[in-house]
């Protein structure tokens, strides 16, 4: 089968062309527009094609060529926090990306299976923990916006054209690769220029409190891999662990990693408007539906966070 990825050089998309090459007979396409980085160690073994998902026409030559059995769209705007700085550019980008892929798709005839990536922050602050796929989109970011229209757009298009999509609706995840704008690599980022010496021995954090329900993205790819070969098509599922962590526990274990002395600050920078206290996932039904549950303890996605931001200080 030929599986093509939107957003292959981002956070999700390398690790899922990772979890593709190594353990299906997948012939792996994906979409970069700018970022290489992350998938260098795939070349040769993969295939790449530059397109602006926002250009209709473009995306149209793109599905001509390709003509994907599978679609896993992972493109996207994808900062939460960031976004309440750039709405607009959050909702052009995400929407627009999915649309044009879409109408592409349908102008050509073309029926993949597809993979469509919500969000937890679709259901905003939850009414009832843990959240499961009955719960009510309530966002509170313009990110989370995004993602409910995402979401419906793929429900839409399914029952509208009958297309085979599937949905999913990830928690929070992390591990290495994971840019900046996000909790761990924010963090993990800090210890590793303190050990180099390029930064004052402390860490400025915001709010410890909130707690979130984190998986390791090497986790969360498996899961977009079952739910589309297995998923049913107009379905959606949760991913996540079912477990809530505060971000004090993050902070913990890597000023415990740490090779020097921390003290921590709080920075009222890195407050985010209409903080969610907790996020907690019921990923049961992606379960009962293809077996899938997260492998990867807690504890070594933080370190494994840490040990890769490491490297790339060094790096510098």
């Amino acid at each position: 089968m030929r599986a093509l990825i939107t957003g292959i050089g981002g956070f999700a998309g390398s690790h899922l062309a990772d979890y593709l090459v190594q353990y299906t007979d997948c012939d792996v396409w994906g979409v970069v527009r700018r970022t290489r980085w992350r998938i260098a160690h795939l070349e040769g073994r993969i295939h790449t094609v530059t397109c602006d998902l926002t250009d209709v026409t473009a995306t149209g030559r793109l599905v001509e060529e390709v003509r994907p059995d599978l679609v896993f769209h992972l493109a996207a705007y994808s900062r939460v926090g960031a976004s309440w700085a750039h709405p607009w550019e959050t909702y052009e980008t995400n929407l627009r990306t999915q649309l044009s892929l879409l109408e592409a798709l349908v102008s050509a005839g073309q029926r993949p299976r597809v993979l469509i990536v919500g969000s937890n922050e679709a259901y905003g602050k939850p009414e009832r923990l843990p959240v499961d796929e009955r719960h009510p989109f309530r966002p509170v970011t313009p990110y989370g916006v995004t993602k409910a229209a995402q979401d419906l757009m793929g429900l839409q298009y399914y029952l509208a054209h009958e297309m085979p999509i599937v949905r999913v609706r990830p928690f929070n995840h992390i591990g290495p690769r994971q840019s900046l704008g996000f909790v761990c690599p924010d963090l993990a980022v800090q210890v590793a220029k303190i050990e180099q010496g390029e930064q004052e021995p402390v860490i400025r954090v915001g709010n410890l409190s909130a707690r979130r329900d984190f998986t390791d993205v090497r986790d969360v790819v498996v899961a977009y891999w079952l739910a589309l070969t297995r998923g049913d098509p107009g379905d959606v599922y949760n991913v996540g662990s079912g477990e809530s962590h505060a971000v004090q526990e993050i902070l913990d274990i890597l000023v415990q990693a740490s090779k020097v002395p921390i003290r921590v600050e709080v920075d009222p920078d890195r407050l985010r408007p209409s903080d969610v206290p907790e996020v907690r996932c019921d990923a049961g039904k992606l379960h009962q539906r293809t077996g899938w549950e997260p492998k990867i303890p807690f504890e070594k996605s933080v370190l494994d966070v840490l040990e890769d931001w490491r490297q790339r200080v060094r790096n510098l």
